[in-house]
């Protein structure tokens, strides 16, 4: 059933690359209309803030899973989609860390890095936000080049570290309500795909 996506023509991928970049901004044009509509709920500022928070973690999580779901389905072509994905939880984070130092802070960044300080859970998702920066500059061909292939990489699996500081500033947050369910979810999602790439290695280093 899936061998027939394993090779797909040039015109067959851009339309897939351009399927995927329209999908990716929906939730930022769905966040504008809501506001442009006034259905943001009663507390708008609240609501922008979790609803970005929330597509940098879905990103993340779908981002990381485009290698494990490669190798299952055998379609090598995931991996041009990977870079794009990449950079749409990039492009969420940084929407969710300026509605905290707007909404929050109104751009006093004395006042905001006074927040990481005392927060704990801001702390680890200011810190994920940071370590996303590079990867996001560096996210091209040039930066590859640049780095070379073996800095380059070794750079971005700062993408694990990553992923486990955002699950625990999600937890974090939810717990304060007592909604660990969502948290629980992306907790199983991230350690089943870190648990199959330890395998992957597990079985490559006994080869």
């Amino acid at each position: 059933m899936f061998a027939r996506f394993q090779k797909l023509s040039n015109r067959s991928l851009t339309a897939i690359r351009v399927a995927v970049f329209v999908l990716g901004l929906l939730p930022f044009l769905r966040l504008l209309y809501a506001g442009w509509q006034d259905q943001l709920g009663a507390n708008p500022l609240e609501f922008i803030t979790r609803n970005t928070g929330d597509w940098a973690l879905y990103m993340l999580c779908i981002t990381l899973a485009v290698t494990p779901l490669r190798r299952w389905l055998e379609w090598p072509w995931l991996m041009r989609l990977r870079r794009m994905l990449g950079l749409y939880t990039f492009f969420y984070a940084s929407c969710h860390f300026m509605s905290f130092l707007w909404f929050d802070h109104f751009f006093e960044l004395s006042e905001m890095l006074r927040d990481v300080v005392k927060r704990p859970f801001i702390t680890v998702g200011f810190a994920a936000f940071v370590l996303l920066v590079p990867l996001a500059l560096t996210s091209n061909h040039w930066a590859m080049r640049q780095l070379g292939g073996r800095v380059w990489q070794g750079l971005h699996r700062l993408v694990y570290l990553i992923a486990v500081l955002a699950l625990l500033h999600y937890f974090w947050m939810r717990a304060g309500k007592n909604n660990f369910a969502q948290p629980s979810l992306f907790a199983a999602i991230i350690v089943v795909l870190f648990a199959q790439r330890l395998f992957w290695r597990w079985r490559q280093a006994k080869v």
